[in-house]
Parts: structure tokens; sequence; C-alpha cells
């Protein structure tokens, strides 16, 4: 999927796909890249969160920038997502470290447990929404759970992005684990260093993935699966 969104991308930034065109279709391109519909699809999203494209139902998919802009999740830009975890959940992490009661550390290990354990990448990122929203409720103020709640479907679907295109599931599982730590052990500097470190981590790979991409076409082999 990476080489097919560099191909892609590059494209268009080279100019290939000028702004309002319309891109070739989906079979079009997964006959002339080799690719299967899914990967494809999944390289598509990421342009149209790059600000690359746009979808139009029954009329295919138009370039609409010629360089990627900030990615966008749901009503969201990246920027302001994470202006506003940094804001909300690195203090959120200090109370949950002072407040957390046995079952929060329960609930907390056992999601970590299954995450690190799950293959499937949609419920994984399922999972990782959800223990944010854990931690927020290990602080013991409904206001906390309530923001995260807000920006829940925005923080699946950066999730997934990073996970496509920045590898960042087993690097997530160890920030989190280093989390849960803290707050086992009940240190409020520790579990805010924790993340603190795990959204300067998110930010740096999502300006890695914004940078200018490669222009090297995909290599050439059989569909994937």
């Amino acid at each position: 999927m990476e080489s097919v969104l560099t191909h892609l991308r590059g494209a268009i930034e080279r100019g290939e796909y000028a702004i309002g065109d319309r891109l070739p279709s989906e079979a079009e391109l997964c006959r002339t890249l080799e690719v299967s519909r899914p990967v494809l699809r999944e390289a598509l999203r990421a342009l149209q969160t790059m600000g690359l494209t746009v979808s139009r139902t029954g009329r295919g998919t138009y370039v609409v920038a010629d360089a990627a802009r900030e990615p966008t999740f749901g009503e969201y830009t990246a920027g302001d997502l994470l202006e506003v975890r940094r804001h909300v959940e690195i203090p959120v992490a200090g109370y949950a470290a002072l407040r957390r009661t046995p079952d929060d550390l329960d609930k907390l290990t056992h999601l970590l447990d299954r995450m690190e354990r799950e293959t499937d990448t949609t419920v994984w990122v399922a999972m990782d929404t959800l223990f944010h929203l854990c931690v927020a409720e290990a602080a013991q103020n409904p206001v906390f759970r309530r923001v995260i709640e807000e920006i829940r479907d925005a923080l699946a679907r950066q999730s997934a992005f990073l996970n496509d295109l920045g590898g960042r599931r087993e690097h997530s599982d160890r920030e989190h684990r280093a989390l849960v730590e803290a707050l086992r052990e009940g240190s409020e500097q520790d579990a805010v260093r924790a993340m603190s470190h795990h959204l300067d981590r998110v930010e740096t790979t999502l300006t890695d993935i914004v940078r200018p991409a490669r222009t090297d076409t995909p290599t050439q082999g059989g569909p994937e699966q």
C-alpha cells in the first residue's frame, strides 16, 4: 500500500495528474499497478486524508491539490487534534496515576495484553481508542472522559493512518505499556512523561508521512492479497 501511495502521490506532485483531473478508475489502477482493490483503496483513502484528492460518489476520485496538506481525521486536522491531546491527555495521565483504582489497572492491563496479541489491525485500532478512554476514566473526572469521547472517531482514523503509513503499532504498544507501568507505580511524573513521549512520537510520525514523497514507481509483481 505504501508503494502504491508513493507512486500516486508522486504522480500528482509531478503534475502527471493535475488539479481537477480525475484519477483512472479503480479497475484500471489495479491492473496498471498490479495490486488488489483493497490495497488500492487504502492508498486512495490516504491520498484523501492528505488533502490531495476527493472522492465523489459515482464519479470517481479527483485531484484537488498538488502538495500534501496537514492530514484531516474526520472533522479535525492533525494539528488541532494533537494540540488538544497535549492539553488534555498529558495532565489526565498525571491525575490517573494519583487516582486510579485497582479495577482501572486491571482493565488497562487486560486491554493492553489483548492489544499486544491482536492480529486484526481494525480491532487493534478500536482497542487503541478504548485504551485512551480508559486512561481518562482512571483520572476520575467525567469531563475528561467526555472530551476523549468527542474526539474518539478522529483518534481511530488517526491511529489507522499512522499504522498503515508509519508502522506505529508496535511502538504504540510499548509506549502504552510504559504508561500503564507508571500508573501502577502511582508516579504522576512518570505518567506525564510517558504520555508526553507517546504524543511526541505521534507528531514525529505524522511529520515524516507528510514530508515530500519519493517518486519511485511501485515494484511490479503479482497482486497483493
